[in-house]
């Protein structure tokens, strides 16, 4: 029994020294990348009629690769995106809305 907790001790040693040993430049460098490349767009969306209308046009905009974010508010018409703009565009979501049955355009 002492031999199983002295090699689970040392285990969790390691670990903690693998975590403690991490650069936190590195870490805080990832999320500044991350930050940098977001992208905000709120689209107006058309035919949406009853409350499962926002659950199908949140999940088609979220199937696109890149998006982070959907946010659809029913009474206003509208979904806030947030994405990658080096992986998809606001074209790629509004055509994702759009096949789903709902199109979409970018408000200005």
């Amino acid at each position: 029994m002492k031999r199983c907790i002295a090699i689970t001790s040392a285990a969790m040693l390691s670990l903690g020294a693998a975590i403690a040993m991490t650069p936190l430049s590195e870490v805080t460098a990832q999320s500044a990348t991350e930050k940098t490349q977001t992208d905000t767009v709120t689209f107006a969306i058309e035919n949406m009629t009853c409350a499962m209308c926002p659950i199908t046009v949140r999940k088609a905009m979220e199937g696109v690769i890149g998006v982070r974010s959907v946010k659809v508010d029913f009474e206003a018409r509208t979904a806030t995106v947030e994405f990658d703009p080096n992986a998809t565009s606001p074209a790629d979501i509004a055509a994702a809305s759009t096949n789903a049955g709902y199109p979409a355009q970018p408000e200005s």
